[in-house]
């Protein structure tokens, strides 16, 4: 329908095996229900050309690329030329996922900790957001971000952001984005819900992080960018306003952050 509000999936996995069996049909339902952009992400540097062709196959497809900061410990470790190479090409619009994970790879918090700095540094090079993956590790990540900030400006989006409350103020106190996912509008996330509701409008995102955390009524199943729309209702809700005043509202934000994926001209 022409006036379905659009809005953007700012975080997907569409190179999961859960989704890329049926990704022009899944692309399709996202379209359908007004998710015309993906930022689908790289979690390992040795799967970017795949990622990167599916950016290139769809053109409503951009890409971000790093190391998950629970892949760290398995994977050569991302060197800032790499990541200055990759930010080259005309899709790739973000640095990351990258971040601190303690909850099941506590073991390797130092060499996650080094990867984010070297992940920050190139987002502070080419002017891309830095996308972060943060869990069980609020006080190393503010410490780190302050302190890298205070190096030098970049620019970031808190991924699927469900940590507590004083995370949340250091990163808009840095001039960050908080991301919606799902987990939002799960019945149970109200101290999640008042943590965003507290938070400024124009600094909010929306993300599925499929093919995990559907939202509801796909709680429980396999999630997919279409789903967007329905984490984006729920966060109308949160914020007060209608539905398509906060799809404008997204828009907007994401546009601001992600200014590559906004400057965007196909080419024929």
């Amino acid at each position: 329908m022409t006036d379905t509000p659009h809005i953007t999936d700012s975080h997907c996995h569409l190179d999961f095996p859960q989704l890329i069996e049926e990704l022009p049909e899944v692309i399709n339902r996202a379209h359908a229900a007004g998710v015309m952009r993906m930022v689908t992400i790289c979690t390992k540097l040795k799967n970017e050309p795949d990622v990167r062709a599916i950016a290139e196959s769809h053109p409503s497809v951009f890409y971000a690329a790093g190391t998950h900061p629970m892949s760290v410990a398995s994977e050569p470790m991302a060197t800032l030329d790499q990541l200055l190479t990759i930010a080259q090409h005309p899709k790739m619009v973000g640095i990351g996922e990258t971040g601190l994970d303690y909850h099941y790879t506590a073991e390797s918090a130092q060499l996650q900790q080094d990867s984010l700095r070297i992940h920050i540094a190139a987002a502070r090079e080419t002017g891309l957001p830095l996308i972060i993956h943060s869990r069980d590790a609020d006080e190393d990540m503010a410490h780190i971000l302050r302190d890298e900030y205070a190096k030098g400006a970049y620019t970031c989006v808190m991924h699927c952001f469900s940590s507590t409350a004083a995370l949340a103020r250091t990163a808009l106190d840095l001039g960050f984005y908080l991301s919606m996912s799902g987990i939002t509008a799960f019945p149970k996330s109200q101290e999640l819900r008042d943590i965003f509701a507290a938070a400024p409008l124009e600094r909010v995102l929306v993300e599925t992080d499929s093919p995990y955390l559907a939202p509801p009524p796909h709680r429980g199943k396999r999630n997919e960018p279409a789903y967007t729309a329905h984490t984006a209702r729920r966060a109308a809700e949160t914020f007060g306003i209608d539905f398509a005043t906060f799809a404008a509202q997204s828009e907007a934000n994401f546009e601001r952050l992600f200014t590559k994926a906004a400057a965007y001209k196909e080419t024929a």
